[in-house]
């Protein structure tokens, strides 16, 4: 047997010729080797999203690199899981001026410099960016040994791998061929001690003895990432790995061995070497969930299945490392029995051993699963723990149960819809399932269907109500038997009854009831024609109270729409207070209706209404009449016929067949008409001349019903004779119409006439007035004829010479003229005059009439003359206030004989003694007759002195 760790050596035989491949690491690794193998290993887990763990894959880290050392060579790579996708890491090292990592975790030199002999230690970080989360792990660096020609010269032959190669003998035709062969794989396990780097294989080539060569090995985990787990010393071929190797990252390793000369030729063709990493038990098995939840019915029976719990094992699965068993650790609570559940040790199905689950009881059960790795072995398996909670559901084992035997009520007599009785019911199972809700049904006392229960949802209690109206007379109390059960049946094998009863006393309230007449409605057959005061019929009520103190009923009308009828209040006798009409518009079908009110006097009052129906029997009490009341007919050479219909309010037998015939006199109704009989209530009415002269005819016409006894009436059709045109219209309607004008035509006619003349009368007397006013006012009342305008013009401030007789205030509108005893003290205006006494002047005698211009001036010298106290003031201007002070100059220098002598004023001699005086003052009279000097505001110009003389004429 080969001791373990020595040097394993296979020999094999190529084209005659020995070679052998040494493996200077341990041969296998022993199935019992204990799980603390590797201190710190990470957990792994083939469902990594579940069980992943974010962290180094190991605390310490040793690697084994050269001495020399150049910036930027790579040195190792940490192995960091990161469990979340979106989770960002930045590495960080403890000696960042020698060691830097980057995002991939793969360390690199941040400087070229030299490795010392003794071990390098560094501590490298994994921050995350957003949360500031740390983790650490350490790296040890160890010196590679050195590998010269000496040395290895030195060094104890081991084993090798020799290259073949091809030989050639020159002085023949004949060679050795090469043959490819394949190196069996060399299984190393995970997790090596060490120490690193640990020998594997040396490969030699036999052409080493003839020439330099450089050995190399190429692949993943050489010069392929990973990079740097295998290096081979290139002068001696020995092949070494520098760290532990964990099966659960790679399980295997392909490389390919080169041996070139110092010229870089090849000289071998490569050979490939498979490294197969043996399993070692160093992840513990990892439950998929840590919290399992199940559920089974209560009442179940033992091998009920309930759930099942998985776990897995990153570990190889087909060897023991990976091969797991479960197992129930404890369960709680542990009643009825503390092992009511067992599990499969191999699939991890839970399922029931022992009967007795009773949700009532106990509602869940928790139970502590453990799995173990190596086939369950407890000496040298990893084991992990999960919780599983199991749920006893509920099945209807309980039936509903009433809370008491007898259930008590009561209701007033009359009213439904009302809940009398609750009754409650208790039951164990889960609330809110069919297995809890409650139905409830009556099963006696009952044979009416008076009650019923409804089920409260929420409460689970029965609401009895009542659904019919109870009389208190007939029944006072009832006793219901009810049951109750679930909405669904019990489960089979429970020994308690399916439902539980109950009995519900309900006791009924007398109330005070409405009274009711019988019976209601009341019908009568009567004749029409009962004339007031007679006795109908008589229409009672009664009352339902039998066992209360009232006194008797009162009664009154609450509808008659024809106002026939009343009630007596006592004894409820009808009588008539009009005549019965069968054609009055209140009968519909020959039925009268009318509507009587009953009240008692209870606590409280109650009354009740009764309908009275009289069927109106007919009496030929109306006369028939002609219908239509107008017709129209033409005049042809064969004279028209005009049907009339005749129609009587009254019914068989008082109605038709009806009689037609024309009446004696005047002799001309039968001289020109004629009436035939065509039918029970149709005749024609014709013409019996030939011609007729045009207008509107009154033709009476007696018809008689078939009444007993008859009942006849004379009606008077209106017919309108006219001449017709092709289309049967009427061509002389106008004359027709106006000798046809009935009285409200010719009245309104006439209140037309009335209107119009009223309105041309009051049009006349406003024109009139109208007149009288121009006459009366005449230049004074038109604004556009007014002089004063004129003057206003000239802007004139003067009012004439002081000793001028005439009164020029008279020139003023009468309306505008206020007394001056209504004017307040104080606000006279400054045109005004004084009110103090002023000097008398003669009274001027008078002068022939001139016409209309000369009655102007004349009266308005009669008023100048008989008023001595208006002298020329500035209350005289004639041409309204226009403020004081004025723009020209004063006049007052300005004497009358300079002002217009000028002037040549003896025209006005000719125009009448009435301007002789204004010759006389600017044409150079009498000097003595007017003041030499003008007074300020008062000289009238010259140009207005002439339009003034031009304007009256």
């Amino acid at each position: 047997m080969h001791q373990r760790g020595a040097p394993v050596a296979m020999p094999a035989v190529v084209a005659g010729r020995v070679f052998v491949w040494h493996w200077s690491g341990p041969a296998s690794l022993s199935a019992s080797a204990p799980a603390s193998f590797k201190a710190g290993a990470p957990i792994k887990a083939a469902c990594e999203g579940i069980l992943c763990k974010t962290g180094f894959s190991e605390d310490v880290y040793n690697a084994v690199i050269s001495r020399s050392v150049r910036e930027g060579q790579s040195l190792l790579n940490a192995r960091f899981r990161n469990c979340d996708e979106n989770r960002k890491v930045r590495f960080e090292s403890s000696k960042p001026e020698d060691f830097a990592a980057g995002e991939d975790g793969v360390i690199y030199a941040a400087r070229s410099f030299q490795l010392s002999t003794d071990p390098t230690e560094f501590i490298l970080y994994a921050k995350d960016k957003e949360t500031q989360e740390e983790w650490q792990m350490t790296v040890k660096l160890t010196l590679e040994p050195a590998f010269t020609e000496d040395s290895v010269k030195d060094q104890k032959k081991i084993e090798e791998i020799v290259f073949p190669w091809q030989e050639y003998k020159h002085s023949s035709h004949l060679k050795r061929q090469k043959r490819d062969w394949v190196i069996p794989p060399i299984n190393l396990p995970e997790n090596s001690r060490g120490p690193f780097p640990q020998e594997l294989v040396r490969i030699r080539s036999d052409r080493d003895k003839s020439l330099s060569l450089r050995y190399s090995v190429t692949g993943p985990g050489a010069d392929q990432p990973p990079t740097g787990i295998f290096i081979i010393n290139p002068i001696s071929g020995q092949l070494s790995v520098t760290k532990p190797l964990d099966r659960e990252q790679i399980a295997s390793f392909h490389l390919r061995a080169h041996a070139v000369d110092v010229n870089g030729n090849q000289v071998e063709n490569p050979i490939d070497i498979v490294i197969n990493v043996i399993d070692m038990n160093d992840n513990r098995p990892e439950f998929l969930h840590q919290v399992w939840n199940g559920t089974v019915a209560e009442g179940s029976k033992p091998g009920t299945y309930v759930m099942t719990v998985t776990a897995i094992d990153a570990d190889d699965p087909n060897a023991l490392n990976g091969m797991l068993r479960y197992r129930i650790l404890s369960q709680a609570p542990s009643s009825p029995s503390p092992n009511m559940f067992t599990i499969n040790n191999e699939t991890g199905d839970i399922i029931t051993v022992a009967a007795g689950l009773d949700r009532e009881k106990v509602q869940q059960y928790t139970l502590i699963i453990q799995a173990t790795d190596m086939e369950g072995n407890p000496t040298y398996g990893l084991s992990n723990t999960a919780t599983a909670v199991i749920t006893v559901t509920d099945v209807n084992d309980n039936p509903p149960e009433f809370t008491a035997m007898t259930f008590y009520g009561e209701v007033p007599e009359n009213r439904v819809d009302v809940i009398v009785a609750n009754l409650t019911v208790t039951d164990k199972d889960q609330p809110h399932t069919p297995a809890w809700n409650a139905v409830y049904r009556m099963t006696g006392g009952d044979p009416t269907g008076r009650f019923t229960i409804f089920t409260d949802p929420n409460s689970n209690d029965g609401l009895v109500t009542v659904v019919k109206p109870i009389d208190f007379e007939t029944n006072r109390m009832f006793v219901l038997t009810v049951a109750a059960e679930n909405q669904v049946p019990l489960a089979k094998g429970i020994q308690h009854p399916p439902q539980s009863t109950a009995t519900v006393s309900i006791t009924v309230i007398d109330v005070n009831e409405s009274p009711y007449f019988v019976p209601n409605p009341k019908l009568i057959r009567q004749e029409e024609g009962l004339l007031a005061g007679n006795l109908l019929t008589s229409f009672t009520a009664q009352d339902p109270d039998r066992y209360m103190q009232q006194t008797t009923l009162r009664y009154s009308k609450l509808s008659d729409p024809a106002n026939w009828l009343k009630i007596d209040p006592v004894n409820g006798q009808i009588t008539t207070t009009a005549v019965l009409d069968r054609e009055s518009l209140y009968v519909q079908n020959n039925m009268y209706n009318a509507t009587f009110l009953a009240s008692d006097n209870g606590i409280p009052p109650m009354s009740g209404t009764g309908t009275l129906q009289i069927y109106l029997l007919d009496i030929n009490d109306n006369a028939p009449q002609v219908n239509p009341k107008e017709a129209t007919t033409c005049e042809t050479p064969q004279p028209n016929a005009i049907n009339i219909t005749a129609t009587d309010p009254d019914i068989d037998p008082n109605a038709g067949p009806f009689a037609f015939e024309l009446p004696d006199s005047p002799a001309s109704i039968k001289r020109n008409w004629t009436i035939i009989r065509i039918s029970g209530d149709h005749a024609q009415l014709s013409l019996r001349l030939r011609f007729l002269e045009a207008g509107i005819y009154d033709v009476p016409v007696i018809i008689t019903d078939s009444g007993n006894p008859h009942a006849s009436s004379t009606s008077v059709l209106k017919v309108k004779f006219c001449q017709c045109d092709i289309n049967g219209d009427c061509t002389d309607i106008d004359r027709i119409v106006g000798a046809g004008l009935g009285t409200g035509a010719i009245i309104a006619i006439l209140l037309c006439i009335i209107i119009l003349l009223i309105l041309v009368l009051m049009f006349v007397v406003w024109m009139k007035r109208r007149d009288k006013e121009r006459q009366a006012k005449q230049l004074l009342i038109d604004p556009e004829d007014d002089v004063r305008d004129n003057i206003l013009k000239y802007d004139e401030e003067g009012g004439g010479e002081e000793d001028q007789d005439y009164d020029l205030s008279q020139l003023q509108q009468p309306d505008t003229v206020e007394p001056d005893a209504i004017k307040p003290v104080g606000i006279r205006r400054l045109d005004e005059r004084p009110i103090h006494a002023e000097p008398q002047y003669p009274v001027r005698s008078a002068a022939p009439h001139p016409g209309d211009i000369g009655d102007f001036i004349n009266e308005g010298l009669k008023a100048a003359d008989n008023d001595p106290t208006a002298p020329p003031y500035d209350s005289l201007l004639v041409f309204d206030y226009e403020g004081s002070g004025s723009t020209a100059g004063s006049l007052s220098s300005l004497n009358s004989s300079s002002s217009g002598g000028e002037q040549d004023y003896d025209y006005l001699n000719d125009w009448g003694p009435r301007f002789k005086k204004l010759a006389d003052m600017y044409g150079g009279g009498n000097a003595q007759d007017f003041p030499t000097r003008v007074p300020e505001k008062h000289h009238l110009k010259r140009t207005q002195e002439d339009h003034i003389s031009s304007e009256c004429f």
